[in-house]
């Protein structure tokens, strides 16, 4: 059934493809903190162990709403490893298990997806007119910039 929600089918297609390339970047970020979870060795295992599942459950919440939201809109949510690799805009980087390069990497990561989620909101707002759309990636802006800090935090 066609969504009537007052976007037009253009509009909608530009954000359904907007917010896929979000869920690629989620999804790899989201892979990326389990492993450093399952693989994080030193001084500071325990505390990171525990620090990056509290991160990993997190991105996994965004990772179903952002899902979701392409649905609400009328579209299909890529859903293979392969999309998703190809559509992100994360770089995959050596498996390592210095908790520095870790969280490092992870900071890197999520600047980028807060970046791309600043130029993203004023798109979807003033060019697709969704503002539906805006105000939920304004929330993930802000859960993003909320656990850049705590990384940051931890690389001090």
């Amino acid at each position: 059934m066609k969504t009537n929600i007052g976007i037009s089918k253009d509009h909608l297609q530009e954000v359904s493809e907007k917010l896929n390339v979000l869920l690629a970047d989620e999804t790899l970020l989201y892979i990326k903190t389990r492993g450093y979870h399952w693989n994080v060795e030193g001084i500071e295992f325990a505390i990171l162990h525990e620090f990056y599942e509290e991160q990993y459950t997190a991105l996994e919440k965004i990772i179903d709403a952002v899902a979701e939201r392409v649905r609400k809109i009328g579209h299909y949510s890529v859903a293979s490893m392969e999309e998703y690799v190809k559509m992100s805009n994360l770089v995959e980087q050596e498996m390592t298990s210095d908790p520095k390069k870790q969280l490092t990497n992870l900071l890197e990561d999520h600047e980028t997806i807060s970046r791309e989620l600043r130029e993203m909101i004023p798109a979807v707002e003033d060019e697709y007119d969704d503002v539906g759309t805006a105000d939920f990636l304004t929330g993930l802006l802000q859960d993003h910039e909320e656990m850049a800090w705590m990384i940051r935090a931890h690389l001090k």
